[in-house]
């Protein structure tokens, strides 16, 4: 589907991909409608816009069924029908093995990453079908596929909303809606400061993982691109594309060469 005249709205708006994939389909041409839990992210992310009436933010948690099911309607009534949502709002955990976490970090990481996907895919999707053509992008992780060390219950939610994205699509085969799961790797955002989480890393170990890291404004042209191409899925860096290749070849090497990068990061 092409962004030129849609309306699409963007969650994780006000920071990282989700700022840079707002202000990256504006400037193809959509009107955007920017959701996100900080009113301070997506006043800044309408500064960087400068796209006068174009862009529409709206403070939301996503978590809060009752918010999100009226988002639909509240969009329409500034906008009209929205054509498109791209999901990319999430949470990681704390960086600690499944036996430490309490249970309210659990909870949390799947109330935003799980049952956030779920309310807004089911609230959308009506309004979706009744367009001409639509499109639905929900993000997933690398850890969706791969054990990732420290972050078991984050990669658990996102292998949940990888099938989420997969097996809706196929439901909407011969309707105008097409789906896209994205599949990132490491990002060069701050996502984890966002969480509520501190990593503990020292600088030899920084520099290394920062030579994976893909770059907010890079994901979003690939995300958007993916979206244009109706794609199943897009795979973000390197790291997740080889990765990807290596996990179908060596499911237990794979892991394996994960698991020591992850060593010094997980109390």
């Amino acid at each position: 589907m092409k962004l030129e005249d849609k309306i699409i709205t963007v969650t994780g708006a006000g920071n990282g991909v989700g700022r840079a994939v707002a202000l990256e389909a504006l400037r193809r041409g959509a009107r955007v409608a920017g959701v996100d839990i900080s009113a301070h992210g997506l006043e800044e992310t309408a500064g960087l816009a400068a796209a006068g009436d174009r862009f529409a933010s709206y403070v939301v948690d996503i978590t809060d069924k009752a918010a999100v099911s009226e988002l639909p309607a509240t969009i329409a009534e500034r906008f009209g029908a929205v054509d498109g949502l791209v999901h990319l709002a999430a949470i990681i955990q704390p960086f600690l093995k499944v036996k430490d976490l309490d249970d309210a970090a659990i909870e949390r990481v799947f109330a935003v990453n799980w049952w956030g996907t779920l309310h807004l895919n089911r609230a959308f999707l009506p309004v979706l079908l009744d367009r001409p053509e639509a499109h639905i992008v929900n993000t997933s992780s690398m850890g969706g596929f791969i054990p990732v060390p420290g972050q078991t219950i984050y990669g658990a939610s996102k292998a949940a909303v990888k099938l989420l994205t997969e097996a809706p699509r196929a439901e909407c085969r011969g309707t105008p809606v097409r789906v896209t799961v994205v599949i990132p790797g490491g990002m060069a955002t701050n996502m984890p400061a966002n969480s509520g989480v501190s990593i503990a890393v020292d600088p030899e170990q920084a520099a290394k993982l920062a030579k994976n890291l893909t770059t907010a404004d890079a994901a979003a042209r690939a995300i958007l691109d993916g979206m244009t191409k109706n794609a199943y899925r897009v795979l973000i860096g390197r790291d997740a594309k080889l990765m990807d290749l290596f996990y179908r070849v060596n499911p237990s090497g794979a892991a394996a060469l994960i698991a020591r990068q992850m060593k010094g990061l997980v109390a």
